[in-house]
């Protein structure tokens, strides 16, 4: 598999919190924009220049680390990767916003996980999400049920890529509350339409 065909990990987020918006991100291109997904470049730019975090000793943090696993079929950044001398290994991943109801973050770190641990050797039990609203760190374990939905979840994207069918419409509008495609993808006025019936 070459690096242009490994599926990008941040899009696993992205189909976890809403197979439609994944869709029309990955699929068709749409790339919109509002106030959240500017904060969160922001906040990301911030988090890539040197100083911005210290380590405590032993601990060195390496910034903007490109990770692979060939056997998954992905590909990806993290953010930080905490390297304690002696070994060990903790991706850190930050988020705009504050702690969610779904999974998705806890999907795209555990991904990262899953590629350095290919391309190291060495198992990684946990990872932190930090969240700049709540300027806290989320530990999050590498359990086996998280591994295993992760793994799967690339699968369910592959074939869902292959049956070349755009997902439905959410069926939780919570979800759809300050996303940034709301005006591409129109939840509410094409729920109109198909109770509707056709003309």
């Amino acid at each position: 598999m070459t690096e242009r065909e490994l599926l990008p990990i941040s899009f696993l987020n992205q189909y976890v919190y809403c197979a439609r918006r994944f869709w029309y991100m990955y699929v068709e291109g749409e790339q919109g924009e509002n106030e959240h997904t500017v904060q969160g470049v922001l906040n990301h730019e911030r988090v890539h220049t040197i100083g911005q975090e210290r380590s405590e000793p032993g601990v060195l943090l390496r910034r903007s680390v490109h990770v692979y696993s060939h056997t998954l079929g992905i590909s990806g950044i993290c953010d930080l990767v905490e390297e304690r001398v002696g070994g060990g290994l903790t991706p850190v991943e930050y988020k705009q916003g504050k702690r969610g109801r779904w999974r998705n973050d806890h999907v795209q770190l555990c991904a990262q996980a899953l590629c350095l641990e290919e391309m190291t050797g060495c198992r990684i039990e946990q990872g932190f999400l930090f969240y700049f609203s709540e300027r806290r760190r989320e530990e999050v374990s590498f359990t086996a049920e998280l591994r295993a939905f992760t793994v799967e979840l690339i699968q369910r994207i592959r074939d869902a890529l292959v049956r070349g069918e755009r997902p439905p419409h959410t069926e939780q509008p919570a979800r759809c509350k300050g996303c940034s495609l709301y005006d591409v993808c129109l939840p509410v006025e094409s729920g109109f339409l198909q109770r509707a019936g056709p003309v």
